[in-house]
């Protein structure tokens, strides 16, 4: 059983790096919503985008095309980010289970909880993260929470080395490849 309270930096850096695309449950076209800084900061590491709301459907967000359900998405996506309320993950659950390929993660936003939801995913082979941001991941792995000494405890004004890879940063763990 895995333990939802805490999860290893090699867990949530594996699924960052292996996640190419990225339906958003709950996106929002309000700049000042989360779900819309957190599509933006995927966005801009080189992540794909689908953003799901019933409301924007057929629009737009940051240039992705909006749709109505994740069974719309026409194209396969690696992860489902739900910024919706912990009420509302079991219907989510159900139309993330009746996807196409299935998404090998489900990632539940701060504050967002569903323990059998999980169940139900992790007995179809679907990673999952509960009430944890994906942004606030990614930044905290590969350094850039660490610029402000925030995550290091250590202030430096020495910048980032910058990583080749997929994301344009990066993530670091412990006991990970050295640095050039």
């Amino acid at each position: 059983m895995m333990n939802h309270d805490s999860y290893s930096n090699e867990y949530i850096s594996g699924i960052l790096r292996s996640v190419k695309t990225v339906a958003v449950v709950g996106a929002s076209a309000n700049d000042v919503r989360p779900s819309f800084f957190v599509m933006k900061y995927l966005l801009d590491k080189g992540y794909g985008i689908v953003p799901v709301n019933p409301g924007q459907a057929g629009k737009t967000i940051l240039g992705q095309t909006v749709y109505a359900r994740l069974a719309d998405i026409p194209d396969p996506v690696d992860m489902v980010d739900i910024f919706r309320p912990s009420s509302a993950v079991p219907a989510i659950m159900d139309e993330l289970l009746a996807m196409t390929p299935l998404p090998s993660v489900v990632w539940m936003q701060l504050t967002i909880r569903d323990d059998e939801a999980a169940a139900r995913a992790k007995a179809n082979g679907i990673k999952v993260v509960m009430n944890r941001c994906p942004k606030i991941e990614y930044a905290r792995l590969s350094g850039e929470i660490g610029w402000n000494g925030v995550n290091s405890r250590v202030i430096s004004a020495r910048k980032p080395i910058l990583r080749a890879g997929y994301q344009s940063f990066g993530i670091r763990v412990a006991g990970g490849p050295k640095e050039k």
